[in-house]
């Protein structure tokens, strides 16, 4: 990664070094998508039987997993593995559930009263990763929001193994947020498949959930089709920029940048520091690291595609970042929190040399699923409002109609709205007798 020094790039230089790699594949991911939504739609069952074998590689007989496979999951993992999971699972339930809100209820002028009330998106999709890395985090990411939301139907997608299993740590996660409609699909084809619903498979009202570059264009095809499903937001190929000043130690800048990149290929890692030496000393400990990773050749491949910048200063270290506008921003600089006032753009932030992204993956309590693309600087990352709707109510009484209805008339014939304006007189007319 050659250092890039913002203050010398043009306006065109600097959108072209912060454009994410897949992007650049987007026309082409968009055709194949279409291909596959089609054919889960015309083909259903059969497709995803199809579609399974092709990309994953297995012979399904069954797409639902039995409950037989979730008792052999749960015997699987060591009670350690359990209890960690519970541990996540704790941890993430209690800062979603300081999310709830109550009803809300204004009495806007006399006799007119307005209210707010929250109810749970009825069916909901929920879709984990599970491909080259199996995501047990995203189950619970995902399993308990819809939990705490009180959604009535919750079928959750994840891709099988050569073998046709789902990975247990996923299952044990499903059941530890009371999930038990687990289906072995997974991809484009998956999101197809809630979205549009086959004998198998209930259609969802929302679908959720991570993925790669066809996943998060799937979920964007289902969404623009008054057919399919709303989603959560554009959750693709994972992405952090890191912000680290001299005193920052360059092996745990390192091993963030790794943890980002080990995802997948088309990961993205940016680094913003402030001199060239330190950007060096990051970049030795890259190779170090690198070395010793299982994961070493995806990693490299997303390294290939990352960026490194040169800030002048702390404000323009922040002006990077909010143009970037990443899924992680981690800032270990000196007085972390004075950056994060100027922050305006971030899926998530983690804040100073302790606090590693991996944390906020795992198990601090904040969700996971977070807006990539740049799509931070208009979405927020998952939260449980995410699994509600929220509906408004109004109630008139006599003298209330009485205030109001006059006002309504007088704005609705402004607009040459007849009839809006005869639906208040019809009632104040019957008022008078």
């Amino acid at each position: 990664m050659k250092p890039l020094i913002w203050k010398s790039l043009s306006r065109a230089q600097r959108t072209a070094a912060l454009q994410r790699p897949a992007q650049a594949a987007q026309p082409a991911v968009g055709a194949a998508v279409r291909a596959i939504v089609a054919e889960v739609r015309r083909d259903g069952d059969t497709a995803l039987r199809r579609l399974t074998k092709k990309f994953d590689g297995a012979t399904l007989s069954a797409l639902r997993v039995s409950a037989g496979e979730f008792a052999a999951a749960q015997k699987f993992l060591r009670p350690a593995d359990r209890a960690a999971l519970r541990t996540a699972y704790r941890n993430i339930r209690a800062f979603h559930a300081a999310q709830r809100t109550g009803d809300l209820r204004v009495e806007t002028q006399p006799g007119m009263v307005c209210e707010k009330t929250t109810r749970p998106i009825n069916r909901v999709g929920l879709y984990v990763p599970g491909g080259s890395a199996p995501l047990p985090s995203t189950a619970l990411m995902l399993g308990v929001p819809s939990q705490l939301a009180g959604c009535t139907v919750r079928v959750l997608c994840t891709p099988p193994d050569l073998a046709g299993r789902i990975n247990p740590w996923i299952l044990c996660a499903a059941q530890l947020c009371g999930i038990t409609e687990v289906y072995k699909v997974g991809g484009a084809q998956a999101i197809a498949a809630l979205a549009y619903g086959t004998a198998s498979i209930p259609k969802c009202d929302k679908v959720f959930g991570p993925g790669n570059a066809f996943v998060t264009e799937a979920k964007q095809q289902i969404a623009r089709d008054a057919a399919g499903a709303a989603i959560d937001l554009p959750a693709g190929p994972s992405e952090v920029l890191v912000v680290a000043d001299s005193r920052a130690r360059p092996a745990f800048v390192a091993a963030d940048l790794l943890s980002q990149a080990e995802h997948g290929p088309d990961s993205q890692v940016v680094l913003v520091a402030f001199s060239r030496t330190f950007a060096q000393r990051v970049m030795d400990q890259l190779a170090r690291q690198l070395a010793a990773l299982p994961r070493a050749a995806i990693a490299r491949q997303a390294l290939s595609r990352s960026r490194i910048f040169l800030a002048a200063s702390r404000d323009e270290a922040v002006e990077i970042a909010n143009r970037y506008a990443p899924e992680h921003l981690i800032l270990q600089v000196a007085r972390p929190r004075e950056l994060l006032a100027g922050i305006s753009t971030a899926g998530s932030v983690f804040l100073g040399d302790l606090t590693p992204e991996s944390l906020g993956d795992y198990a601090s309590g904040t969700n996971h699923v977070l807006p990539t693309y740049g799509w931070a600087r208009a979405c927020s990352g998952l939260g449980l409002a995410d699994f509600q709707r929220t509906m408004t109510v109004q109630t008139a009484s006599r003298a209330g109609l009485h205030r109001l209805g006059p006002v309504v008339e007088r704005l609705a014939l402004a607009e040459g709205l007849a009839a809006h304006q005869r639906a208040v007189r019809v009632r104040l007319d019957a008022l008078k007798t």
